[in-house]
C-alpha cells in the first residue's frame, strides 16, 4: 500500500501539463508563465493559474494559515514561517520535525486527509488563508470554505517545468508573509548554487538515464518537458525521452521502456524501494534489462521518515540540492566529497 501511494505522489510530482499564456493585464513580477503577482494601489493582485486574486493590503501580512498539501511545507520552511501554520492535512505525509512537533502539541491542527477534510475544523480555526493544490474532487468543499469567508489560494507548484521555476514560488511566500528580503535572498542563493552546478557539466559524457517504475500494467515515464527532464539536462545526462516534446507523465508499456532503455547506464527516481529484490516484487520483468543488471537504480528515499518524504517537501524548493544529486551519481569525480540529499542507491 505504502508503495502505492508514493507511485501516486510521484506521478503528481512530475506530472505536469501545457503552460496557460494569459499573463496579468498590467506589468507585475512574473513568477513563471502560470503565476505572477501585481501591486494595485491597496490590493495585491495575484494570478495562479485559472485562478485570480484580490487581496487587500491591510490583510497582509498573513499570521495563520492552514496547509492541505505537504509540497507547500517546503516554502514554508525554507523561510521559517513555521509558526504561520495553524492547521495541516494528513500529518503522517510531513517531514518537517518542527512542524510534527507543532502537531504533538497541539498547536497545529489536523484539518483531515485526501479523502475527506474536517471543514468544521478549518472553520473553527479562523485562518487568514487555506493554501492548497487544486483537486477538483474537492470542489464543493472549497466553495463551502469561500462560502464562509475562508480565502483558498491554489498554487500548483508540481505543474511548473523548470525546477528554479518551482524554488521562485519563494517570492510569493515571501509577499504574502512580509518576508520579502528574505524569500528574494533565498531564491537567489538557490538559482546561484543550481546555475553553478548546472556549468560543471557542460563539457560532460551523457549518460542514458531512465525514471520512476511501473504501476499497474504501465510505466509513467516524465515527459521530455517536465522539470524532471530539464534536471537531467542541467545534470549533463541523455534521458531517453529527450526529444519529447510533453510536459505531463507519459504511460507506456514494459516493452516500449525495455528497448529505448537498451543503453541506459542509470535508473532513476525508482520509487521508494530499498533493494532490487523489491523492485523485483513488482515485476520481475524488470530482472531483463540491462540497466537493472548492470547499470545503478537509485530511489528517494534517503530523506525518508515512515510515510514522509523530504524529496516531496523540501525537494521542491531546493532544485539545487536535486541537481546536486544527479551530478554526483552521473559525474562523481566532479564533487568527490559531497554525500546525496535526497538519493539512495539499491543494491
Amino acid at each position: 500500500m505504502k508503495t502505492t501511494l508514493f507511485t501516486l505522489l510521484a506521478i503528481l510530482f512530475l506530472i505536469s501539463c501545457k503552460k496557460e499564456s494569459q499573463q496579468l493585464t498590467i506589468s507585475g513580477q512574473n513568477i513563471s508563465g502560470r503565476v505572477q503577482y501585481q501591486e494595485d494601489g491597496e490590493i495585491l493582485k495575484l494570478k495562479s493559474g485559472k485562478f485570480n486574486y484580490e487581496i487587500p493590503h491591510s490583510k497582509l501580512p498573513y499570521k495563520k494559515v492552514v496547509l492541505l498539501n505537504a509540497s507547500l511545507i517546503g516554502y514554508f520552511t525554507e523561510l521559517g514561517l513555521e509558526d504561520n501554520i495553524i492547521g495541516v492535512s494528513s500529518p503522517e505525509y510531513i517531514y518537517s520535525e518542527k512542524i510534527k512537533n507543532g502537531i504533538k502539541n497541539g498547536n497545529i491542527a489536523d484539518v483531515g486527509n485526501e479523502q475527506k477534510y474536517d471543514v468544521e475544523k478549518i472553520l473553527a480555526l479562523k485562518p487568514d488563508a487555506v493554501f492548497t493544490n487544486y483537486i477538483s474532487t474537492f470542489g464543493n468543499t472549497y466553495e463551502l470554505l469561500k462560502k464562509n469567508g475562508i480565502e483558498i489560494i491554489f498554487l500548483d507548484e508540481y505543474l511548473e517545468n523548470d525546477p528554479l521555476g518551482k524554488s521562485k514560488y519563494l517570492l510569493v511566500f515571501g509577499r504574502l508573509f512580509g518576508k520579502e528580503e528574505k524569500s528574494g535572498a533565498k531564491f537567489q542563493e538557490i538559482k546561484k548554487s543550481y546555475d553553478s552546478l548546472k556549468s560543471l557539466v557542460k563539457n560532460e559524457t551523457k549518460p542514458v538515464v531512465i525514471s520512476n517504475e511501473m504501476y499497474g500494467g504501465q510505466w509513467f515515464m516524465p515527459g521530455g518537458k517536465t522539470a524532471f527532464a530539464k534536471l537531467l539536462e542541467d545534470a549533463g545526462a541523455a534521458y531517453i525521452l529527450k526529444g519529447n516534446l510533453e510536459e505531463k507523465a507519459i504511460p507506456m508499456s514494459f516493452e516500449e521502456v525495455f528497448v529505448k532503455a537498451e543503453n541506459a547506464r542509470f535508473w532513476m527516481n525508482a520509487g521508494n524501494h530499498r533493494n532490487k529484490n523489491s523492485l523485483l516484487s513488482i515485476n520481475p520483468n524488470y530482472a531483463k534489462m540491462k540497466v537493472f543488471q548492470n547499470g545503478k537504480i537509485y530511489a528517494v528515499t534517503a530523506r525518508e521518515q515512515g510515510k514522509s518524504n523530504d524529496y516531496f517537501e523540501s525537494g521542491v524548493v531546493r532544485a539545487d540540492l536535486i541537481l546536486k544529486d544527479y551530478i554526483r551519481i552521473f559525474h562523481p569525480h566532479l564533487l568527490p566529497n559531497y554525500s546525496l540529499t535526497y538519493l539512495k542507491e539499491l543494491k
